[in-house]
């Protein structure tokens, strides 16, 4: 999907990212859920924040393969890529700490050329086991036990990804890390 280059469209982005994971049975507050939406809080407000260019929009795509969640946001700024290794922040700064998190929620992660245009993708992989929890991944601590205060389990089912999705390119079977159209 396309988005506007602003903050409004890094929150609709976002947003959306959540909603189709909730879709494909991952809701809201399952670790897969929160931790990917967070993933693409950050690489969406990098791409409005150091890749924007008046006029120009960012793109946002979404895949899963096999057990692997992907996220690519494509920008139109080629100059200003981001370091392979995040610079240690500094602790009094309010920012510059979104490639640390997604270096730390992420599996894998990069930054790639945009193919045939002028641009970059920044891209992150989460794997995810059956059951829908990413390895090792934690957004917030989680209770001990699976049951809520009001009684009800909040552990999350499993569910298949294999469900169309509004005709949107946000589809878990389109995933091909071999066509790199955003």
């Amino acid at each position: 999907m396309r988005f506007t280059s602003t903050p409004r469209g890094a929150r609709l982005a976002r947003r959306l990212v959540s909603h189709r994971l909730h879709d494909w049975g991952h809701p809201y507050t399952t670790p897969v859920n929160e931790t990917l939406t967070l993933i693409t809080a950050e690489l969406t407000a990098n791409a409005v924040r150091h890749g924007h260019v008046p006029g120009r929009d960012f793109h946002l795509r979404l895949t899963l393969a096999e057990d692997t969640f992907r996220i690519e946001v494509t920008d139109t700024r080629a100059e200003r890529r981001p370091p392979h290794t995040p610079p240690t922040p500094d602790s009094a700064s309010e920012s510059s700490r979104g490639l640390h998190l997604v270096a730390a929620l992420a599996d894998d992660w990069g930054v790639t050329p945009r193919p045939a245009a002028p641009g970059k993708t920044v891209w992150a992989e989460l794997c995810v086991t059956t059951g829908g929890h990413p390895h090792m991944h934690q957004v917030a601590p989680r209770p001990t036990d699976s049951a809520s205060p009001y009684g009800h389990d909040t552990e999350s089912s499993s569910a298949t990804s294999s469900q169309r999705l509004d005709g949107l390119e946000l589809r878990p079977e389109a995933a091909s890390y071999g066509d790199r159209r955003p």
